[in-house]
Formats: structure tokens, C-alpha cells, sequence
């Protein structure tokens, strides 16, 4: 693992390319570790020059599922049956606290972007 510090928009490019090569790594490997430390070098960087505020939550867990090539079934254990899962993916019906920590524990997207507009 040779991680370097992210000092400007070249080296974000290249720990971007890293991080798709790693990301899908099983865990226990040094892979992982490697993983872990770009994307909070990546955070770092981006928090400190792009001013991207809070995901919006839908497009949030849209983003995850096609990270992760997931479809709306995919999601029932998270959010519940497809015609909710349908109605959060047509923001016809907000995300509940208890939707909002499954989608959080089981796939790994930030509370804030997921409670992004919440009041």
C-alpha cells in the first residue's frame, strides 16, 4: 500500500482511480485498509475545496445502487415492500428514521446524506 497525500486535483484523480480498482476488495485484506484511508483522504480533500453540501437522500441511495448494481428489490429489506421502495425512489414518500438507519447499516450511506432536508 503506497498512499500519498491528496494535494490537488491530479492526485484526487488518481486515488479515484485506485479507490474503483479496490472498492468492491473482501474484507480482512489489506485491500480494505487501503480502501478506508483513500476514501477519507478523498473526504478530506473534497470537504476542504468543493462546497457540495448535503447529498439529496434519494439520489443518495440511487448512487449506491448503481455502485453496488442493485435494483428497487434489492431494497426491501432497508425501506420495505416495492410499493414503498417505488414511492421513496419517486419521492413520493419520505424516508422514516427506521429506513433511514437500515439504509445506513446495510448499505453503507452517510446519515447525512440521508437525512439531508430532513427538519
Amino acid at each position: 500500500m503506497s498512499i500519498k497525500p491528496i494535494r490537488n486535483d491530479d492526485d484526487l484523480q488518481r486515488a479515484f482511480k485506485r479507490l474503483e480498482k479496490i472498492f468492491q476488495a473482501e474484507e480482512g485484506t489489506s485491500q480494505v485498509d487501503e480502501r478506508d484511508v483513500l476514501v477519507t483522504l478523498i473526504e478530506a480533500y473534497e470537504n476542504k475545496h468543493y462546497d457540495f453540501g448535503p447529498a439529496d437522500p434519494v439520489e443518495a441511495i440511487k448512487f449506491r445502487m448503481e455502485q453496488e448494481g442493485l435494483t428497487p428489490r434489492d431494497l426491501e429489506p432497508y425501506i420495505g415492500q416495492s410499493g414503498r421502495v417505488s414511492e421513496v425512489l419517486n419521492r413520493k414518500r419520505a424516508l422514516s428514521l427506521r429506513m433511514v438507519k437500515r439504509l445506513h447499516d446495510g448499505l453503507r450511506i452517510p446519515y447525512e446524506s440521508l437525512l439531508a432536508g430532513v427538519r
